[in-house]
């Protein structure tokens, strides 16, 4: 591919074409790697998040590893955001990893740095074919990320193109510097990258400009060092209306990128040094000049130093770190109204941890109908009418986090869905419908059937309540096992829910021919009491059936169980 213009005549036209359509691709290619690595990565990123975060430093491994993947530091804030909020993370221990993105997201430039722009179309081509003839979604997703990949590089190249002709400008040369100071380059650096929303477009650029001898070192450094502080607009911005969590990892971002920054603000001509002696030259060129592709390499290596510095030097403040974004965003108070705990539409992005956090959600919801059946029987057997409003109250929240957890599923069906994903999402809705079917049970049947005895004076006898105490506490058992299950994901306490029909059963059958055998008593209401006493035990029995219908699906919602038999 040629310049579309020459030194000497200088088209403004075709470098304003290739330099913002490069930029385009770029930008676009780096969306879309990173929109597939993560539908791919999901669980992954996820499951390496929860093993590596016992410490500030394993932490910051995972923080930089998967963003060295993704290439998003704002999709591991996500993921961040989502452990803190269900309570795996405090924030001192989600610092170490929001630092340890800082590293990952260096990868770019290294990659950047080796010029491998010629590979860019070629990758294109592998990706689409890949995406277009895959007939699976897994596969296909790859595809798009190995042609997101090309696009980075074919947009590189472009821009490349396009600045050739700005060697021998002298308008150009005589900005560049004018920017030298390294206050105004850290400037540029920043706004830029608040503009265009990207940290990797603006390195990108710099090692561009870099390569074709545009700028020297130590600008470099500062435009890099500027992006650096420009990205947490971008870390703001999204944080913005979401979660306490997620608006005090934006701040973790801002203070720890800004201190950095000024920091090395006054040592940029010793970094550019060090980032020389560890980049030796490949040739020698006359007068001592270095080669662009060295100076490329230099602002690479100088971006991966700058991160890796601030790392180690700011690991060891992270408790004092976390104690001042505590003051600076105070969580706020739990509302009156019960609200979900898990779900923010933050996360639909990240389809593994959404699907995660509807677990919690679910198992949250479990415990709300747990601590209702657990005052089920009292309030049936004992003239309590406090209890029974009570009982209404707590049923209606649990329908309240029934409707967001539908909707926020509803909602997370529209994003791409790999593997097992799918499944997960119908298996969860149907955990939810049971789990909400169970507080309607106790609302519709128990709490009816409390309000009728209470009504008409009925009094259940003391053998009756002997055997539904006993049924109570095997029922109440068999649903703690299912909760156990699907929070856990404990294969042999949902095994233990399935098995456990027969103990039930059994019980049931014998509360039932107990109150059979005293209808041959006359007294008046006899029958009335039988009606409603036998109700009282199928209620137990209805409730274990879901208890078990959840242990189910229970075994098909993590993915080494879906196949299990219904």
């Amino acid at each position: 591919m040629t310049s579309l213009a020459s030194p000497q005549s200088l088209d403004l036209g075709a470098l304003v074409t290739q330099l913002g359509g490069g930029l385009a691709l770029f930008l676009f290619g780096m969306r879309l790697m990173t929109e597939s690595l993560k539908t791919v990565a999901g669980t992954g990123m996820k499951n390496l998040l929860a093993k590596l975060t016992a410490n500030r430093f394993t932490g910051a491994l995972a923080g930089a590893i998967i963003t060295a993947v993704v290439q998003s530091s704002s999709v591991t804030t996500v993921l961040v955001v989502g452990f803190v909020s269900a309570g795996l993370l405090n924030l001192s221990q989600s610092i170490g990893v929001i630092l340890g993105a800082n590293v990952g997201t260096t990868i770019t430039a290294q990659i950047i740095a080796f010029q491998v722009y010629k590979y860019g179309l070629l990758m294109i081509a592998i990706g689409f074919f890949m995406e277009v003839l895959a007939r699976r979604e897994y596969l296909r997703q790859w595809g798009v990320a190995v042609m997101g990949l090309g696009l980075i590089f074919f947009g590189m190249q472009l821009m490349s193109i396009g600045t050739e002709p700005l060697r021998q400008w002298p308008p150009f040369i005589g900005a560049m510097k004018g920017i030298e100071n390294p206050l105004l380059s850290i400037l540029i650096g920043a706004t830029f990258t608040a503009v265009v929303q990207s940290s990797s477009a603006t390195t990108g650029i710099v090692i561009v400009l870099a390569s074709q001898g545009l700028i020297s070192l130590e600008t470099g450094i500062g435009l890099v060092l500027g992006s650096n502080i420009g990205t947490c607009v971008t870390a703001f911005i999204s944080a913005v209306g979401r979660p306490r969590e997620a608006m005090q990892a934006a701040w973790v971002h801002i203070i720890f990128n800004v201190a950095g920054v000024v920091l090395w603000v006054l040592f940029i001509p010793q970094l550019a040094e060090l980032s020389r002696s560890l980049s030796p030259s490949s040739t020698i060129l006359p007068g001592g000049a270095v080669p662009t592709a060295d100076l490329a390499r230099q602002i690479a290596n100088a971006h991966s130093i700058f991160n890796v510095a601030n790392l180690v030097l700011f690991i060891w403040f992270t408790t004092p770190l976390a104690r001042l974004v505590n003051r600076i965003v105070p969580l706020e108070p739990t509302p009156g109204v019960i609200t979900p705990r898990h779900l923010d539409d933050l996360y639909l992005e990240q389809p593994a941890m959404a699907l995660d956090l509807v677990r919690r959600e679910l198992v949250r919801m479990g415990g709300l109908t747990s601590a209702m059946l657990a005052k089920s029987l009292n309030a049936m057997i004992r003239d309590d009418e406090k209890e029974i409003h009570l009982l209404a109250e707590e049923d209606r929240n649990v329908d309240l986090l029934y409707k967001e957890t539908v909707r926020f599923l509803g909602k997370l069906a529209q994003k791409n869905l790999v593997l097992t994903q799918p499944k997960q999402l119908s298996h969860s809705i149907g955990i939810a419908n049971y789990i909400e079917g169970i507080g309607d049970v106790i609302k519709k049947d128990m709490l009816a059937n409390a309000e009728k005895r209470a009504r008409t004076g009925m009094i259940v006898s003391s053998d009756a309540i002997e055997k539904l105490t006993a049924l109570d506490a095997e029922v109440r058992y068999s649903y703690e096992l299912a909760l156990t299950a699907l929070e856990t994901g404990s294969v042999d306490d949902a095994l233990k829910v399935i098995e456990r029909k027969s103990i039930i059963s059994d019980l049931a059958q014998e509360a039932k021919s107990f109150l059979a055998t005293r209808l041959v008593d006359l007294a008046p209401g006899r029958v009335d009491k039988f009606q409603m006493e036998s109700e009282m035990v199928e209620s137990y029995r209805r409730i274990d059936t879901l208890s078990r219908r959840i242990a189910r699906l229970c075994l098909k919602l993590y993915p080494d169980h879906e196949d299990a038999d219904d």
